[in-house]
Order: C-alpha cells, then sequence, then structure tokens
C-alpha cells in the first residue's frame, strides 16, 4: 500500500498576515521530524487564539526557532522533487509560499492534498475517522509533526478499511 509523506505548519493566525512558525513531517517509513520557525523581523502578526490551538509562544520561537533559510533549504533538501500531502493544502501552501519568499528560494518539492489520493467515500468518512485517530491517540499535543502522523494514520485506517471491504 502506498504510504504518503505528510506535512503540517502551524501558523501565528488565522488568516491574513499569518505565517508559519513550526513545520513538522512524518514519511513513508514513519521518520519523524519537527522545527520551529524563527520569524522574519517584518512578520508581526500574532493571534492568541492560534496559539491557545498550538500553545506555542512567540518568544519561544525567537530564541529555539530555525532561521527560515535554513528551514526551506532542509526542506527543500528532504524533499526534492517529490510530492508531500497535507489536509490543509490551501493554508500550508500560503505559508509555503511565504516561508519560501523570505527566504528567497524557490520550493523544490510539490504539495498536494491528500484527499487527492482518496475516493470519495473515503473522503466522506474522514473527518470522522481522523477524530477517532485523536482520540485513540491519546495525543495531548497540537503540534504539527503530530498532527501529520495523525493524518497519515487517518490515511492508513480508511484505506485499511477500504482493502478489507
Amino acid at each position: 500500500m502506498f504510504i504518503p509523506t505528510i506535512i503540517d505548519l502551524e501558523a501565528s493566525g488565522f488568516g491574513k498576515g499569518s505565517y508559519p512558525i513550526e513545520v513538522g513531517f512524518i514519511t513513508a517509513n514513519q521518520d519523524i521530524s519537527c522545527s520551529l520557525i524563527k520569524p522574519a523581523e517584518s512578520w508581526t502578526s500574532w493571534n492568541i487564539e492560534a496559539e491557545k490551538v498550538h500553545g506555542i509562544k512567540r518568544e519561544l520561537l525567537n530564541t529555539k526557532g530555525i532561521s527560515i533559510y535554513e528551514i526551506a533549504t532542509w526542506l527543500n533538501e528532504t524533499f526534492k522533487g517529490d510530492v508531500i500531502y497535507t489536509d490543509a493544502w490551501m493554508n500550508d501552501m500560503c505559508w509555503l509560499g511565504r516561508l519560501y519568499d523570505e527566504a528567497e528560494i524557490s520550493q523544490t518539492f510539490k504539495l498536494e492534498s491528500i484527499l487527492k489520493l482518496l475516493s470519495d467515500e473515503e473522503r466522506e468518512c474522514w473527518s470522522q475517522t481522523h477524530e477517532i485517530i485523536i482520540n485513540e491517540s491519546n495525543l495531548k499535543r497540537h503540534r504539527a509533526s503530530t498532527d501529520a502522523k495523525i493524518i497519515q494514520e487517518t490515511y492508513l485506517r480508511l484505506k485499511s478499511i477500504n482493502i478489507k471491504i
């Protein structure tokens, strides 16, 4: 069975002016990685409601975050020429675009929606299955690498259910 590499981003907010603050992924062979992103000086938008969701303080980004250029280079080296999947394509595409624009380098991998890999029936079951996986995992953190793992597990569960039918 095909196992997609999944990427997830946490952000400073939910809309205009928001920017990526953490990137995490899980590969097809279950390698997990995550990094905080140090914001550019011009990235000042901060939404306290978003902070309540991901639990990342802005101060932590400034002390522990990795530079935008290093993050963009790391992702490019890790995924060069690959297709990486996300469950929030529009948001993640915008945040990655902002990251790569700020780094002034081109993204070398393609981002696609995980939904493109699902049948209509599987798409209809996505939200319910996703919630089941979240509840079963008992994970407390809403963070990028944890979310990527949950997204991948949701996909695998849907595919295994489909295979058994």
